[in-house]
């Protein structure tokens, strides 16, 4: 008896031979499952599928167990991921727990900070994931950073203003260097090794401090020119506004609100997308074949008029309200 398969699940196929990892494979596999129709004639297709997904969750199930044995894993979620690093007591625990529902560790000893430790930031209408880490220095702390600070989307380098910010820097970018990671300097050529570039900002902490103002001089002198600086209190809650824009702006992303025909924008969940992104890229980013589909946009926000009608090529910015035609 032949199995007679819907298109839908031809294209669970598709993203089944695309699946970069076992959750996603599993995922597409889950979606051919459920789309196949019941009859003698799918029965060992059927049993086909189980066994796959039976194999890569044993898989994914040892992934997460030498990631957890390795020390650092965490799920990346909301608008961006960003792993706050730098060295013992300069307030990363206390920052996270100032801008997020985190409730950290918090001690004026070192080290407190044994585990990764995330936490959701809210900005206007979006969360940012934020990652507090051990400090530089703590116990094999240098081959952990590795497995965690190469998938972030930004890395923040806190520092205390209180006692020498600079040399706290150069510590970080040394350590973040052994475990291959260099910051994405613009104009920067990537070096022989394999490394891996990924945008930082400085975020200056303990502003309230007596030797904060010059200290934040030095700091800039030294790193303006490569890295944006945000000063802020976290005990006090000073600057921290200042410090979530420069998080967003660093991310390099913005949002995308879209509306159906006759209706008004939904804008409770915006499409993430990176600045530089168009119209097409964002109807691929609903659905991929969207975009093959997609005739023509109307726009809101940065057209010259409202509702005016776009091609695909049309490059979006930040908070435009898109109703798309297919």
């Amino acid at each position: 008896m032949p199995a007679n398969l819907p298109p839908q699940y031809f294209e669970a196929e598709r993203r089944l031979r695309t699946a970069k990892d076992p959750e996603e494979k599993i995922e597409a596999l889950q979606a051919m499952l459920a789309i196949m129709p019941k009859h003698k004639g799918t029965d060992r297709l059927h049993g086909g599928l189980r066994r796959k997904i039976a194999k890569l969750s044993e898989e994914a199930e040892r992934k997460h167990a030498t990631a957890r044995r390795a020390g650092f894993s965490i799920r990346r979620e909301g608008a961006g991921q960003v792993m706050l690093v730098g060295p013992a007591n300069a307030g990363k625990s206390q920052l996270l727990a100032a801008v997020t529902e985190a409730s950290p560790d918090i001690a004026p000893y070192p080290f407190t900070t044994k585990t990764p430790t995330p936490g959701m930031m809210k900005f206007e209408d979006i969360h940012i994931q934020l990652v507090d880490t051990p400090p530089i220095g703590h116990r094999n702390v240098r081959m952990l950073l590795g497995n965690s600070l190469r998938g972030a989307d930004l890395i923040a380098i806190v520092v205390d203003l209180a006692t020498g910010p600079t040399i706290q820097v150069g510590a970080t970018l040394e350590a973040l260097a052994e475990a291959r990671i260099e910051p994405s300097v613009r104009g920067a050529r990537e070096s022989a090794t394999e490394s891996y570039y990924r945008e930082m900002l400085i975020i200056g902490n303990k502003s309230d401090s007596e030797n904060a103002n010059h200290s934040l001089r030095q700091l800039t002198k030294q790193y303006a020119n490569l890295f944006r600086i945000v000063s802020i209190s976290a005990k006090e809650k000073n600057g921290l506004e200042e410090l979530k824009r420069a998080i967003f702006e660093a991310l390099d992303i913005l949002r995308v609100y879209t509306k159906a025909p006759g209706t008004k924008a939904d804008l409770s969940q915006p499409v993430i997308l990176k600045r530089g992104s168009t119209i097409g890229d964002a109807a691929a980013a609903i659905h991929k074949d969207f975009k093959k589909e997609l005739k023509y946009a109307l726009l809101w926000g940065s057209g010259k008029y409202d509702g005016q009608s776009v091609s695909k090529s049309h490059v979006l910015q930040d908070r435009d309200v898109v109703e798309f035609h297919v």
